[in-house]
């Protein structure tokens, strides 16, 4: 166990059919970093046989070996964390059990973080083997996902990444529910490193990475981690509240010139606009003491410690 080096997290939710080429390809990939290797499986609450099959083969792996289950599915993100909590390594890498991210890239994540040239490495497609229309959406979502929850986010978005310890029990520290990790991992900071590869065509079974996850996650990211809606409702209501004396003062002057007749329509119109923009502005003004109030429940540190200096004269903490 103190040879152990290289923790990798595997999600595993309806993996069933590709869980033998799975355990073959941990087999070579162990071998390949000298037998420092472990692998920990965390089946979320899958519905098909993955935890029965992995339990099986655990005895007969030839790499340590860690099977987690979850009590239900509450998605790949909290089985990435649970997967984290568990590892035993020295530096921590993610990959899918659908094999859609080459295995080779966590080679190239673990050689970055052993040779000391970034804390957290993320992995970002420069292509993908899908079909059109799953290109597409994907494109849309996190072109949408950059412009309103983390500019910092690679175009084609992320699914796995690696990390060294430091950066591991840093980010384990922000026990948030409806949140987002692969955003945590950006709002961490550290030092970073992108790795660009070509995501592969899905060979076994079927993408649970629904429309409707999609949303969540969506929604989740976007009010974990910016005021974005807030800010354009107050600005909508500040915006609305110029228009409105604008456009007043024009009703006022038609009714004192006689251009407007209808009785208590200037009155009306007044109204409607004034308050109208009015409640636009109170919402956006409550909105924001809401969301500072709510940044503060959430309970992210100030600031994150990265590394420590220090001369040979001073005191050891």
């Amino acid at each position: 166990m103190a040879s152990m080096k290289f923790s990798i997290i595997i999600p595993v939710y309806r993996n069933e059919e590709s869980l033998q080429r799975l355990l073959e390809i941990l087999s070579t990939m162990n071998l390949e970093f000298g037998g420092k290797m472990e692998a920990v499986f965390v089946v979320d609450g899958s519905p098909d046989q993955s935890l029965a099959i992995l339990r099986s083969a655990l005895a007969g792996l030839a790499f340590p070996a860690q099977v987690l289950a979850h009590s239900r599915n509450f998605g790949s993100f909290p089985a990435i964390r649970s997967g984290l909590m568990a590892a035993r390594g020295e530096y921590f890498g993610v990959m899918s059990a659908d094999l859609q991210e080459p295995p080779e890239l966590l080679a190239t994540f673990f050689k970055s973080l052993e040779a000391d040239e970034c804390d957290v490495v993320i992995g970002t497609r420069a292509g993908r083997n899908d079909p059109l229309i799953t290109r597409l959406t994907s494109k849309i979502f996190w072109g949408m996902y950059q412009r309103l929850a983390v500019r910092d986010m690679p175009e084609g978005g992320v699914d796995v990444f690696g990390c060294n310890l430091a950066f591991r029990d840093q980010l384990l520290k922000l026990e948030e529910s409806r949140s987002s990790l692969i955003a945590l991992i950006f709002w961490l900071g550290f030092r970073r490193k992108f790795v660009s590869y070509k995501r592969l065509e899905r060979l076994e079974g079927k993408s649970s990475w629904t429309l409707r996850k999609k949303i969540d996650y969506m929604m989740d990211s976007i009010f974990a981690f910016t005021d974005y809606p807030i800010t354009w409702l107050l600005r909508i209501g500040l915006f609305g509240c110029m228009l409105s004396v604008v456009i007043g003062a024009s009703v006022l002057v038609g009714r004192f010139i006689g251009s407007i007749s209808v009785p208590g329509y200037a009155a009306t119109i007044l109204v409607v606009l004034f308050f109208g923009a009015l409640n636009l502005l109170a919402l956006g003004l409550v909105g924001t003491y809401t969301w500072r109030g709510y940044e503060n429940s959430k309970r992210r540190p100030l600031a994150v410690v990265a590394m420590k200096y220090q001369n040979q004269s001073g005191n050891d903490d």
